[in-house]
């Protein structure tokens, strides 16, 4: 049985519950991600929809997007707290967010082909152009 991690926006108006069983994560480094979270890139975990939920705060959700594929921000102080992602299956959590340690690392490197062109990555991990196969 999994833990349950915790997670909050900056001003703490928002918190979230999350089953520590993510599937994937990664370091997108595409322009929405980095328009999205002022940074060169967006490290985030993968899981199914079901072992995600907001616990406090769901009336100051601020939602980019449809129920199928979104940003969600803390309307109140901007965080960038999760994505909905593949219609609506999974959420990409922003591990920035989490007040908790994950047992997940990130693998891999996503659409280096946009990365920040005044960034260079000095790990290791795969780098894909795009979104890996």
């Amino acid at each position: 049985m999994s833990k349950t991690l915790t997670g909050t926006c900056f001003c703490r108006a928002v918190r979230y519950g999350v089953a520590d069983e993510f599937r994937y994560a990664m370091y997108c480094h595409c322009s929405n991600c980095r328009r999205t979270t002022g940074s060169a890139f967006k490290p985030f975990a993968g899981i199914e929809r079901e072992k995600f939920a907001v616990t406090q705060g769901a009336d100051k959700l601020m939602v980019y997007g449809d129920d199928k594929a979104n940003d969600t921000h803390c309307r109140v102080c901007g965080s960038l707290l999760f994505s909905v992602v593949r219609d609506g299956a999974f959420v990409h959590v922003t591990m920035g967010t989490l007040l908790d340690d994950l047992s997940i690392r990130p693998s891999r490197h996503i659409f280096v082909g946009s990365k920040a062109p005044w960034f260079t990555i000095t790990d290791d991990l795969p780098q894909h152009q795009e979104f890996p196969s």
